[in-house]
């Protein structure tokens, strides 16, 4: 309940805000945007397997978006952006689907 909560509270105050992100930090912006999706997925997953550490949930969260800015950054340095960027959506969509299978079957019970 404190989840959704947060979660309205942080959409309405992006909607009354309207932040900006600086330009040159606008290519990490969707990288860590997906590596937050696959910590909510795996956070979801823990969940219904009965086993979710919010200590877990919080640590993965932080250190996703941490590690793929710092590897897409990485690549920009060595001048293959662009690839490291691919490669880091790849793996963690890899991760998202494969959580939301799980999540699939255990709902379903299939």
């Amino acid at each position: 309940m404190i989840a959704l909560i947060g979660l309205v509270l942080g959409v309405v105050a992006g909607l009354v805000i309207e932040p900006t992100v600086p330009a040159e930090l606008q290519p990490y912006l969707p990288i860590a945007v997906v590596a937050a999706l696959d910590a909510l997925f795996g956070g979801l997953r823990a969940y219904l397997d009965g086993i979710f550490d919010e200590r877990v949930f919080l640590t993965s969260f932080l250190s996703n978006v941490v590690v793929a800015a710092l590897v897409v950054f990485l690549g920009d340095q060595l001048g293959v952006g662009s690839q490291m960027t691919t490669a880091v959506i790849v793996v963690l969509g890899i991760r998202i689907f494969s959580n939301a299978a799980s999540i699939r079957r255990h709902l379903f019970k299939a």
